[in-house]
């Protein structure tokens, strides 16, 4: 018996199965950490092994929280490894049930779009928190007599609130362990339970909601505190040993700013704003080490590590910008496009970089790729797709599908498993906007190519009340690169993700040497592990520096070893007198007076050429519609089903997720991409 469910079951699903229960474990460790059993007896003896004269204080933390994140880090790494370059099963189908725990069960509210997994992991964390924050706060009430109350000189009432602020505190600790992992771009956690970080945005957006209003009421209640006890003073107490209350005050005063700046309509209208003013982050979390010390920090500090990030010098030396990878490795292995669109100021700059005087070289940094998206292996699940694009003030939705829709191209050619049948529905503000629909064939392509797939591509032209005109054609812009550029791959290589695990466990490894050299020959002749004579700020910046130099001399090991090792196998951009088409990177816009090469490429959908505001237009395979679109989706039948992917502005996708979640669309299954970057 067991022979055979080895057989069956992958070494990967086995690295999965020992992170979930490594997780699992990390979560009972929170369940049990309020309890008196805990505080009482095992806490303890936990201690009495952990603080050495090595380790100091923080060993406790260390072994149980820093080193369980670290492993499922680790075992992730290995997960992705693994499955790297392997497709799913092919037979394997989305049963009844899974079915109906992928479906939205919220569409309209704070939250968003929210499915019935979602909603029941948010349930189970908020019963953790209220868990968490109940028995802490009845064990310690308990513990709160007038006779305790009068040795501290207080009232029992103000003792109690003293209490509640504190447990508020720690529960904003706990929040806080959480909150970063979902915006880790290269994070080896998400892949393991098949998320991406820019699908799990919303995840930091709620974590980062209830740790502000957490670490707000914490503030809040012991301004009261202080207030009622005469002791305002203690505000700007910056104690040598102990909890410093000035630097959490200014940790939640970076912290308030940081907030205001992310209601959405500050995020949409100013995001300048809001992006420089995020990176406060780093401040808020300073002040934070210094308010609680190293070993709370110890607590979140797991180091864990398609869209990639684009800084143009020309335009902006700091800005950098998320765009969609539009190209596919399979069909174009040397290639890495994406599309952006001339909408907001920094693309406004980077257009008149390259249509007003044309530079030789265009100098750009990528960081990235993050989170590929998995919907394209899971694509012979599902026996059809319908997938809705749209656009907002400046993103297009119809980027995500180009890459997609090239996979099965390849996979149409290559004829190695099947491929679903495909509704594309998008809409563009105008009609100039439908060229966008000739980039679902790479420069190289034909449309020969793409008439093996079953696509339908039905496209609304919704800003556009006159008649239609002239599209400009999409034309490329070639630049002369240098001999010693060098193609763009992965920083350690194609084992990245092993090299990746090997730098978290000797990074950590390296830590825990250099803090037992400082604490044993530094610290502990001073303080003896009593922690009333060494300065909890000097230890936490001490503590800040050798994590900074363990990471920073592991990665940099790793990386140059890398380089070297792979150093032969790079193949250089040869300098061409006459670049062709998928020889040579290159820029494409939209710019009818500029004299630029023009590619001899075949049109998928060519531009319209209507004279009536409304009314479909047939073209070239695809229909246009100048209207407002209005999305209806036939249920079918058979097994398998259909996947609904939007794309787009959120009332787009929630209009698209309120379909999916009625009670006549069993077979839909519903997925979103956001503008969330």
């Amino acid at each position: 018996m067991w022979g055979k469910r080895s057989l069956a079951l992958s070494v990967a699903e086995v690295v999965r199965l020992l992170a979930a229960a490594v997780f699992l474990g990390y979560i009972v460790l929170w369940m049990i950490a309020p309890t008196n059993r805990y505080r009482e007896k095992w806490q303890p003896k936990l201690r009495a092994d952990t603080n050495s004269t090595y380790f100091g204080a923080q060993g406790t933390n260390l072994l149980i929280y820093t080193s369980s994140v670290l492993f499922i880090s680790i075992l992730g790494c290995v997960y992705i490894h693994l499955k790297k370059g392997r497709r799913e099963d092919e037979s394997r189908e989305v049963k009844p049930g899974a079915s109906f725990w992928r479906r939205p069960a919220l569409v309209r509210g704070p939250l968003g779009i929210v499915s019935w997994t979602e909603l029941a992991f948010l349930a189970m964390f908020v019963a953790l928190l209220t868990w968490y924050f109940s028995v802490a706060l009845s064990s310690s009430f308990s513990r709160i007599t007038p006779q305790s109350a009068a040795e501290q000189k207080e009232k029992v009432w103000e003792a109690k609130l003293d209490s509640a602020a504190l447990r508020l505190g720690l529960l904003g600790n706990l929040c806080l362990a959480f909150l970063f992992i979902p915006v880790t771009r290269a994070s080896s956690i998400l892949p393991l339970v098949g998320l991406t970080s820019e699908g799990s945005i919303k995840y930091h957006i709620w974590l980062g909601h209830t740790v502000m209003v957490l670490v707000t009421l914490h503030g809040l209640l012991y301004v009261i505190y202080w207030a009622s006890t005469d002791s305002l003073s203690s505000m700007l107490e910056w104690a040598n040993t102990g909890e410093s209350y000035l630097a959490g005050e200014l940790a939640l005063l970076f912290g308030l700013v940081l907030w205001a700046t992310t209601l959405q309509r500050v995020r949409r209208k100013m995001f300048e704003l809001f992006f420089y003013s995020h990176q406060l982050y780093v401040l808020f979390l300073l002040f934070f080490l210094l308010h609680v010390g190293i070993g709370f920090l110890t607590i979140m500090s797991g180091h864990p590590l398609s869209n990639v990030f684009v800084n143009v010098p020309a335009v902006s030396r700091l800005q950098w910008h998320p765009f969609t990878v539009s190209s596919n490795s399979n069909l174009e292995p040397d290639t890495l496009s994406v599309i952006i669109k001339k909408e907001g100021s920094w693309t406004q700059k980077l257009h008149q970089v390259l249509a007003s005087s044309p530079p030789d070289r265009l100098e750009v940094a990528l960081e990235g790729p993050y989170g590929p998206s998995p919907i394209a292996s899971q694509g012979s699940f599902f026996r059809s797709f319908v997938r809705f694009s749209g656009v907002d003030q400046r993103r297009s939705g119809i980027t995500p599908f180009i890459a997609i829709i090239r996979e099965f191209i390849f996979r149409s050619a290559t004829g190695d498993s099947a491929t679903p049948k495909i509704h594309l529905i998008c809409a563009f503000k105008n009609s100039d906007d439908l060229t966008m629909l000739d980039l679902l064939l790479p420069i190289s392509g034909s449309v020969s190519d793409i008439s093996r797939l079953q696509l339908r591509v039905d496209a609304f032209v919704t800003r556009e009340k006159g008649p239609a005109g002239k599209a400009d054609a999409i034309r490329t812009l070639w630049f002369k690169p240098r001999p010693t550029d060098q193609l763009v791959s992965a920083v350690l290589g194609p084992h990245n993700w092993l090299l990746l695990a090997a730098v978290i466990a000797s990074s950590f490894v390296a830590f825990l040497v250099l803090l037992g050299i400082m604490n044993r020959y530094y610290i502990y002749p001073k303080d003896h592990n009593s922690n009333k004579v060494y300065s909890y700020t000097a230890k936490a910046l001490l503590n800040l520096l050798i994590i900074c130099a363990a990471i920073a001399a592991t990665a940099t090991t790793a990386f140059l070893w890398s380089k070297q090792r792979h150093a032969a196998e790079g193949r250089q951009v040869q300098i061409a007198n006459a670049p062709s088409p998928g020889a040579t990177p290159g820029v494409g816009f939209h710019k009818a007076d500029q004299e630029l090469e023009s590619l001899p490429q075949e049109s998928l959908c060519g531009p319209p050429t209507c004279t009536s505001a409304r009314g479909p237009i047939s073209r070239g395979g695809c229909s246009y519609v100048v209207s407002t679109p209005c999305f209806r989706v036939s249920t079918g039948a058979g097994g398998g089903g259909r996947r609904c992917l939007a794309s787009g502005p959120r009332g787009m996708r929630r209009d698209v997720a309120m379909i999916c979640s009625s009670g006549h669309a069993n077979n839909l299954h519903y997925e979103s991409m956001s503008f969330s970057w």
